[in-house]
């Protein structure tokens, strides 16, 4: 029996485990593991909550004496609920979290036992920062880099099963010099910024408003395999994905997995995490099946960006952990399966005031409408002007699998408004005039009195448009399944922080030269109209014909991953960010570098894989194949059966050719690889794995795919993609 085949029974086998949901209501369960505001309110003293609450709200600073307070408390209550160890969790330039548990326990000067966490280690721990990526922040023998605790992002408990609990508290990472290190401190940069720029708007419009807050929803794409079929792909084990396997039969033809009926055993997963998610404090609301088998989703309910950021990584992590319980492999690789959609993270925008207005919701009151057209243009104009970036912010080496293939959001960046939406901006162009009606189809006349009357919404949703309005906020569709949501969400708050400022500046110069405060507005947003109205598409952006119309626009097309970062390091970017202090040049070259390191890094593990399974398990299993095959045709002709003979001949010549192929190809993709290798400039080595190296990986997959029709199912050593997708 191969190992594929003892993977297959194995999985064949498994059975839905028993699920005992929580005795708790919903709302009892959520955030019970979280050190949320209810518990600060009752452990802290009133002056230490005030303080600490302030600053979360304003970002004021949290002086010691609080931290000792919190710290304690926070040890009393992680204690009490079985935590040993305490760590500062964070998010480094790897795009996965980071941990180092410290325990609780310590000893005494004589001696004696004793549980002990300083408000100093509440604030601030020194993890070696020597392996994590830096892009040149710091030399190689620099060790030291600091973790700081975010209070606006609550502390949580982490079940590590057998091991108790550790108390998690959500960081910043910063090196020795103070440049970020991470996602994190960026992001709270970015969301500082435009709270600013944007409650500068907002007062033109309504002097009640002091706050703004961007919020987000992430809509989490993934697969599902069992966990016996993982380890029987060593390139889904390596790489995330599968280099070789030929297409089933049937894929995603029928469109009968999208929203179907959930099988019992994943539906134990879902609900598994689901529960544990929302003890964590996670709003996990949605749960279905997605267009390809073996395919899912799942979607929380609106967040502040930054919790919402925290929470996707910690939901990725979380779901991972689960699956192991449920003999799943989760995967989260923008394109783990050839012939079928890959998976994103869709990015739902929006802005809200500390009024309880959202920015981005259009009325058909005029001045409220104003106050929207205001924002959205601004949003658009941000989009536009930074068009490059924006893809800079999604590009890599799984995401570059999936991008354009006529199931995801091409490397085009255009925006779709809607046509209801469209004409009123074009009003507001001819006319300066701003109205918006419900027409006669705003409710849907189905005819089956039964039937509630349906409503319609304002636009409809372009699934093929990259970064699209959805009715009250901006769905940025391109974003990768296994991407930290924080990379475009940084680029996203700045440009658009950036672009609110400028409109500010040229408001506050109209005003004051006597311009009445509604024509000034008009005036700029039927200008920002004009000059960003290339990007706007309302169409099949998955089409050929968008291809062709883009460039007519002078819109970019940048569908190579070390092309768009490059986005990253031009004048205007540097500009953007160090204007806004999100980033510093120096901190945007870092970026740059780690990324194109990670590119290179991803593409030469792939190869190595692609090599390794074409040889020592394609070819070995086919040279066997082959023997038995010689033996039977030599027999049968031996026996003078010529005719039979014949067939398995051509069979034997056939294998022949694909296997001299293969070892030809894999040979030049190595030899492309040490070429690659042997360059010292990043770019220049990038370039040579994302044109010559990854340019074989589909050439030798070709031959190999043939190869899997052509070997005894029995002998074929991979597990195949039927067995993988179809098996729940």
């Amino acid at each position: 029996m191969t190992f594929r085949s003892k993977a297959f029974e194995i999985a064949l086998n498994r059975v839905a485990p028993s699920l005992t949901p929580p005795t708790e209501k919903v709302a009892d369960l959520y955030g019970s593991n979280t050190f949320s505001d209810d518990v600060m309110r009752t452990l802290l003293s009133p002056e230490a909550y005030i303080k600490i609450s302030n600053a979360i709200r304003s970002g004021s600073t949290i002086d010691r004496e609080v931290a000792e307070e919190v710290s304690a408390a926070m040890k009393s209550w992680a204690i009490s609920k079985g935590a040993s160890h305490y760590t500062h969790w964070f998010q480094p330039l790897t795009g996965s979290t980071a941990e180092k548990h410290d325990s609780f326990f310590d000893l005494t000067l004589d001696g004696k036992a004793v549980e002990k966490f300083k408000g100093s280690a509440l604030v601030q721990q020194e993890p070696d920062a020597s392996s994590f990526p830096s892009g040149g922040l710091r030399a190689t023998f620099e060790a030291r880099g600091y973790t700081g605790w975010d209070p606006s992002s609550p502390a949580f408990l982490m079940d590590n099963g057998a091991g108790g609990k550790t108390l998690c508290i959500p960081s910043v990472f910063i090196s020795y010099t103070g440049e970020a290190l991470d996602y994190k401190a960026p992001l709270l940069r970015s969301l500082v910024m435009l709270d600013k720029a944007a409650t500068s708007v907002c007062q033109f419009f309504n002097r009640d408003v002091d706050k703004v807050t961007p919020t987000l929803g992430i809509e989490q794409e993934y697969f599902l395999v069992d966990k016996a079929l993982y380890y029987a792909r060593p390139d889904l084990l390596m790489t995330g994905r599968t280099v070789f396997g030929h297409s089933p039969a049937r894929g995603q033809q029928l469109d009968d997995h999208y929203f179907g009926s959930i099988s019992p055993r994943v539906n134990a997963f879902m609900a598994d995490f689901e529960f544990e998610a929302l003890k964590l404090g996670i709003p996990v609301r949605t749960r279905h099946n997605e267009v390809a088998p073996g395919q899912f989703e799942c979607a929380p309910t609106f967040e502040e960006v930054n919790l919402a950021i925290d929470h996707n990584a910690l939901l990725m992590d979380l779901m991972q952990k689960i699956g192991e319980k449920h003999n799943f492999q989760v995967l989260f690789h923008e394109k783990p399966f050839a012939g079928i959609n890959g998976s994103g993270k869709h990015n739902n925008w929006s802005l809200s005031t500390d009024t309880g207005i959202n920015l981005l919701a259009p009325t058909t009151k005029p001045k409220e409408n104003l106050r929207f057209l205001t924002f959205l243009l601004n949003v658009v104009k941000a989009v536009h002007d930074h068009a490059d970036l924006l893809r800079a912010s999604i590009s890599s080496a799984g995401n570059e699998h999936r991008l354009g293939a006529n199931e995801a959001p091409p490397s085009i960046v255009s925006v779709f408004l809607g046509g209801e939406l469209t004409s009123m901006l074009e009003e507001l162009v001819n006319k300066g005039e701003i109205t918006l009606e419900k027409g006669e189809n705003f409710y849907y006349k189905l005819g089956i009195t039964r039937i509630p009357n349906l409503q319609r919404d304002n636009t409809d949703r372009n699934r093929t448009s990259p970064f699209c309005f959805t009715g009250n906020k901006f769905e940025y569709r391109a974003v990768g399944s296994a991407l930290n949501s924080a990379s475009p969400m940084i680029v996203l708050n700045t440009i658009v922080a950036n672009q609110l400022a400028d409109f500010k500046k040229e408001m506050d110069e109209r005003l004051n030269a006597g311009e009445e405060k509604k024509v000034a507005t008009v005036e700029i947003l039927k200008r920002y109209f004009t000059e960003s109205k290339k990007i706007l598409f309302e169409g099949n952006g998955y089409s050929e014909e968008w291809v062709e119309e883009a460039k007519r626009r002078g819109l970019s097309n940048i569908s190579a991953t070390y092309d768009a970062l490059g986005a990253y390091v031009t004048e205007s970017t540097i500009q953007a960010f160090e204007k806004t202090g999100v980033l510093s040049s120096r901190e945007l070259h870092a970026r740059y570098e780690i990324e194109l390191e990670n590119y290179v890094k991803k593409l030469q593990i792939e190869s190595r894989v692609i090599s390794d399974l074409a040889l020592n398990h394609v070819v070995s299993t086919v040279v066997k194949y082959q023997f038995k095959l010689a033996q039977t045709a030599r027999a049968l002709t031996d026996l003078e059966m010529l005719e039979e003979a014949e067939p398995i001949k051509e069979i034997i010549r056939d294998i022949s050719s694909h296997v001299v192929v293969i070892k030809k190809l894999v040979h030049q993709m190595t030899e492309s690889r040490k070429v690659a290798n042997n360059v010292e400039d990043l770019l220049s080595r990038a370039r040579i794995y994302g044109s010559e190296v990854k340019g074989y990986f589909d050439e030798i997959r070709y031959h190999v795919d043939k190869l899997e029709l052509l070997i005894d199912d029995e002998d074929w050593p991979l597990a195949k993609y039927r067995e993988m997708l179809f098996l729940e």
